[in-house]
């Protein structure tokens, strides 16, 4: 199946989470390029010498290319935060069609080793976040009879094969992470079925390979790993943005993905 790729999603509103740099940052460019007014979340507001990349900078690559954005710090730990993006958005740019769920923070060490602290903090941002913000979403989704949900996960989540296991598995201390991963992609299934009838599309997707960006850097992902440029990511993740109520409750993956729907990444 091919799907067009050109303005697929005019006139409608996209949340893209974690959108200040990597993968949000991409796809958040991507839905804008396609036709869709952005609002663009995450923690780093504007430019900081810690980080690489902030909202500022990414809504300035916007609407410098002649696309629509706007800038909404929301820290995904917090409820009030996350109440606030979705009302943020609604009122500058409209009812939410498109929810993408990319926030994220990951730690990883050995199972004995890690805190409570720590271990609820992942599960608030990657998991109770994106469950809250589709609450908040979902029913203007149901009233329009069409909406699309996102999340952004990772093979990570793939149950473990063995034995024997992978190595990697053990040194990275992958357990929360996994859990947090399993959950988004069980989470995305069901609320598919759930809201198939009402013409709400809920897809998971991650990356085949790793993404070369800042956070995958710090946590060394980077190097030893085979890697893809980062719009296979944002030209999937458009895909299952627009798609039809077909392409529905998928666990999806990148580049397979990209190959079922005969797409690539438009040249630039």
């Amino acid at each position: 199946m091919t799907i067009a790729s050109n303005r697929e999603c005019e006139g409608r509103v996209a949340i893209v989470t974690g959108a200040s740099r990597g993968i949000g940052a991409a796809i958040a460019e991507r839905l804008a390029e396609a036709g869709a007014r952005v609002a663009c979340s995450a923690r780093t507001l504007t430019p900081v010498e810690k980080y690489q990349g902030s909202l500022t900078e990414t809504v300035e690559r916007i609407t410098s290319a002649g696309g629509k954005a706007v800038a909404v710090r929301a820290d995904l730990n917090l409820a009030e935060d996350r109440s606030n993006l979705v009302s943020q958005t609604v009122e500058q740019l409209g009812p939410v069609d498109i929810l993408v769920n990319n926030g994220a923070i990951t730690y990883y060490m050995p199972f004995t080793e890690f805190t409570e602290k720590r271990w609820r903090l992942m599960f608030e941002v990657q998991v109770r976040a994106p469950y809250e913000l589709a609450q908040f979403v979902v029913p203007g989704m149901i009233e329009c009879g069409e909406g699309w949900i996102l999340n952004i996960s990772s093979r990570a989540g793939i149950h473990s094969q063995g034995p024997p296991f992978d190595p990697v598995e053990r040194e990275w201390g992958f357990s929360a992470y996994s859990m947090a991963k399993a959950a988004l992609d069980r989470f995305s299934t069901t609320l598919a079925s759930e809201l198939y009838p009402d013409g709400v599309r809920v897809n998971s997707l991650a990356p085949w390979d790793n993404v070369a960006t800042s956070g995958a850097s710090t946590h060394d992902l980077v190097n030893k790993f085979n890697l893809e440029d980062v719009s296979l990511m944002a030209e999937a993740a458009l895909a299952l943005c627009a798609g039809p109520l077909s392409l529905t409750g998928n666990v999806a993956y990148s580049q397979p993905l990209l190959a079922q729907l005969q797409r690539r990444p438009l040249q630039r």
